[in-house]
């Protein structure tokens, strides 16, 4: 009771400071604070004086309130978490694990942590002089416009690059230890029976993943707003008392934060992703596969396969750490690339440095509203039982995006001109309203998408599961099928966004629609970071052999954290998409710059029909597959070595084949008889994950960074919009394809081990049967492990039948000949209603086939898919800060002076 009063009492305070804020926003309105009708064009360099610098002080406000608010609250929400204790004694009601398991639960807590942190240390200290070393790049060459030098210039953009690097690290690491330090919590709250065990765990995986949602978007915000305004005052002049400001300058120096935010991405999506995927696949393989001994299969996370700990470190250094940096150097990339673009209209400039920040207040707007909303999940839509999970985190998401819309047009409405002139458009707050609102829904329609083709929920990955009947290859090639397929709708929303943003404000309502999909992105990073903490505390009650009541728990917390971040992954494609061609928009302006007004590349486009520009956009959407043949080869070779080294393990360290081989009740008789159970060396296989991943990172990386460098300083400006022409339209698709098909073979597996295709296999015996009529049974609700409920005297079994798995468990025991059988296919059961089945649970050969299929996915889903998302970005934001140098070779023609560009 006191709990829940003292979060009523912090969610009344969120409410009240967030009115006071409105009330403050609604002052000044009434104060006439809102800017001046300004029509103008497109402005020329120079120093502009710096109109409206009465609005400062309330964009200083704005900004600094949200973003403390969001840091205050992540606090809130770690401090909640770490109530939880995992030891026992003192405080009996929160401590909850019993007896001999706390220093084992302890134990397996403690490796994880050290072995997330001995990774992303290595990881990082190549991230480090990737740092210095790129950062003296970017000094020298965006220093160099053609025949002088400006080093004022350079060395701004060198530090925005290394601010923004050094921000997306603490941003990673912060998500990764909160997600480490919470998984045993999730695991220990689990043990509570009835409501609040779901009510505990499910509340404590989400607030953990919190803790990274509200922290990122306010750390990244405010250091952001920060190196603004200290860039502010140093391309300040005054005169007669009035200040001048060369925006132009600021924030092309300011897109250097965009570019280090997303290259550290890029190392932590592509290593933390090939280790996650090779410890994830190995496992899979060596324990589900291939098995132990006479080829006995092992469950999920069973502590004597020596990959387990190497999986959930990898849940952990990819699926959080990396994907944290992902999504941060996507908000930075489309603040900069919004304001870049925006301060190139004297419009904007002469409003004020509200208007020119604008992009930052949809991004403070998100952190409360996301904050006030996240109270609905905890404690007023509370989650009691599995079916309230899912659909508490798509009410959050849905809650969000309404709250939004509603909040985002008065904010609009105050910060921008009533009319602009961008690039030739005229433009009004509500049409850029309209251009955050379709980013913002569109989102929403991309995120529900992918759920249904990634969900077990329905249709598409049902059948993609049932077709594992005739082996895993026709299992492979019916979700290839359903990721190709899945690619239309979301490109075609994408496409309408970017028409509709692009027809009312151009390339800066491009920027402001993917703006408007990241502005929820306080909710979608703590739902993201929810699935991989779920995920561990199931690994953990694993390997701690807790009782199978918790690892339901936590499996459904995780079937849950699957589907909303197939929706997460949705949402970060299509701000992707829209944030690198708001980034191509950038480069195009940058560019424009150092021409005459009649050859401007933002007057008269991008010639599709010149030679080199035609010719790099095949060459650019051929990137992406190398990219991904470089990734996917990299998790292939490490999953390799990983299979190879457990099953060196099981073959020479004695004693562990035999343990791994047995089942709990087996291992409780070894351990009473007085015999050792055998742990195998997991830092071995953390090792050869962590050497992998950190040698194969680099190619990838290099071949995206190098990739615009080379081809601006060879062939020049028209090449690099052919390259990320090319790029942004094939990295699009084979992203989503990636992501939906890996996601749908996984949800696949888990849709098999849930027993839901038993019933629906016929075994073939030679009787005559209706293949029609067997069907029809089974879609008419008589499948899944309910129908093949055994009865007789046999195995346990009662006059009102038992369970399957228990049927299965006795009959392991009593005759382990006729269990094989069963497993492999060989002998049929009988259902309830009298047909003769294939067993297709755990550990049946059907079972193998969804698992290979979903291994084949995982580097899909979890590796190069998602490293695409950065590859576009990436591609972008090089060309966007190496404009000017790019410009300066050849009046933008290049070395080998292949354009046709005028300066």
């Amino acid at each position: 009771m006191t709990g829940f009063s003292t979060r009523s009492m912090l969610m009344a305070g969120a409410m009240t400071i967030a009115v006071l804020m409105l009330a403050a926003d609604c002052s000044a309105l009434e104060a006439g604070t809102k800017p001046a009708v300004v029509v103008a064009s497109v402005g020329t360099p120079g120093p502009k004086p710096a109109a409206g610098d009465d609005t400062t002080l309330m964009a200083d406000i704005f900004i600094f309130t949200c973003g403390f608010i969001g840091i205050l609250f992540a606090i809130f929400l770690f401090m909640c978490v770490s109530a939880i204790s995992l030891g026992s004694g003192r405080d009996e009601e929160r401590s909850l694990t019993g007896g001999g398991s706390d220093e084992e639960l302890v134990t397996i807590y403690e490796t994880i942590r050290e072995g997330a942190k001995a990774f992303l240390w290595a990881e990082y200290q190549i991230c480090f002089i990737f740092v210095v070393a790129f950062g003296f790049i970017i000094f020298i060459l965006v220093s160099h416009s053609g025949a002088s030098w400006d080093f004022s210039a350079g060395g701004l953009t060198a530090l925005s690059f290394v601010v923004g690097a050094v921000t997306s690290i603490i941003a990673g690491y912060i998500g990764m230890m909160v997600a480490v330090f919470s998984n045993a919590r999730t695991a220990v709250s689990a043990k509570k029976d009835g409501e609040a065990g779901w009510v505990e765990s499910f509340n404590t995986a989400f607030r953990a993943g919190g803790v990274m949602g509200y922290s990122l978007v306010a750390i990244s915000m405010m250091v952001l707003y920060v190196l603004a305004l200290i860039y502010r005052d140093y391309f300040s002049i005054f005169e007669d008392n009035q200040r001048k400001v060369d925006y132009k300058n600021l924030f092309e120096c300011i897109a250097g934060y965009g570019l280090g935010g997303s290259a550290i991405a890029m190392f932590g999506r592509v290593g933390g992703g090939i280790f996650t995927k090779a410890a994830d696949v190995g496992a899979d393989l060596s324990g589900k596969v291939i098995g132990v001994g006479d080829g006995k299969k092992l469950d999920e996370d069973s502590p004597y396969n020596p990959g387990v700990i190497a999986d959930n470190v990898g849940d952990n250094v990819g699926d959080v750490a990396g994907m944290g940096s992902d999504l941060f150097g996507s908000f930075g990339e489309a603040s900069c690339a919004a304001m870049l673009i925006g301060a190139s209209c004297i419009a904007v400039e002469e409003a004020g440095w509200s208007a020119l920040v604008f992009p930052l207040f949809i991004s403070a707007s998100g952190i409360v509203v996301c904050l006030i909303v996240s109270f609905v999940a905890t404690d007023l839509y509370i989650v009691r039982k599995e079916e309230d999970i899912e659909l508490a985190l798509k009410i959050q998401l849905f809650l969000t995006s309404i709250f939004m819309t509603l909040v985002l047009w008065p904010v609009t409405e105050w910060a921008l001109p009533s009319e602009m002139e961008i690039h030739g458009l005229e433009v009004t707050p509500f049409l850029c309203y309209i251009c955050i609102a379709a980013g913002l829904w569109g989102g929403c329609a991309i995120g529900f998408l992918t759920e249904y083709y990634t969900s077990h929920s329905y249709q598409p990955v049902r059948d993609v599961a049932r077709s594992a009947e005739t082996g895993a290859a026709t299992n492979i090639i019916y979700g290839l099928a359903l990721g190709y397929q899945s690619v239309i709708a979301p490109v075609i929303i994408i496409s309408f966004i970017i028409f509709i943003s692009f027809k009312f404000a151009g390339m800066y309502g491009v920027a402001l629609a993917a703006l408007g999909m990241l502005s929820t992105l306080s909710t979608c990073l703590a739902i993201d970071v929810y699935g991989p903490i779920s995920d561990n505390a199931g690994g953990i009650a694993e390997m701690c052999e807790m009782p199978s009541s918790v690892r339901d728990k936590t499996d459904a917390l995780d079937a849950a954290g699957n589907t909303t971040a197939a929706i997460g992954k949705g949402f970060a494609i299509g701000s992707a998409a829209l944030v690198s061609l708001a980034l191509f928009g950038a480069f195009v302006t940058r560019a424009s710059d150092n021409m005459h007004d009649d050859e401007k590349l933002t007057h008269k486009g991008v010639n599709l029909l010149s030679p080199v520009v035609f010719s790099f956009v095949l060459f650019g959407a051929m990137v992406p597959y190398w990219f991904s043949a470089l990734t996917m080869r990299s998790v292939g070779e490490a999953a390799n070595a990983m299979v190879k080294e457990i099953a060196r393990q099981w073959r020479e360290i004695e004693g562990l084949s035999d343990c791994a081989g047995l089942d709990f009740h087996q291992r409780q008789e070894w351990k009473n008889s007085g015999k050792p159970l055998v742990k195998p060396d997991y830092d071995k296989c953390i090792g050869i994950a962590t050497q992998a991943s950190l040698r194969e990172m680099i190619a990838p990386g290099l071949l995206v960074i190098l990739s615009p460098i080379l081809v601006g300083s060879l062939c020049g400006v028209e090449a690099v919009a052919g390259l990320l022409t090319g790029a942004i339209v094939s990295s699009v698709q084979l992203a989503i394809s990636m992501s939906n098909t890996g996601g749908a073979w996984d949800n696949a597996k888990k849709y098999t081990e849930k027993g839901e295709l038993n019933g629906w296999f016929m075994f073939r015996d030679g009787t005559p049967v209706d293949e029609d009529k067997f069907r029809a049974a089974a879609e008419g609700g008589n499948s899944g492990n309910a129908c093949l409920r055994q009865k007789g005297s046999k195995y346990g079994a009662t006059d009102e039948g038992v369970d399957i798995k228990t049927w299965l468990s006795e009959i392991e025991k009593a005759d382990p000949a006729r269990y094989n059988r069963i497993m492999n296919g060989d002998e049929g059961i009988t259902s309830t209603d009298g047909r003769k089945c294939v067993y297709a649970g755990k550990k049946s050969q059907i079972h193998g086939a969804v698992v290979v299929g979903d291994t084949v996915g995982d580097p899909l889903k979890d590796t190069s898919g998602p490293a695409l998302n950065i590859v576009m970005k990436l591609m972008a934001i090089i060309s966007v800060v190496f404009a000017d140098f790019f410009m300066s070779i050849n009046s933008g023609n290049g070395i080998f002076n292949t354009g046709g560009l005028h300066a």
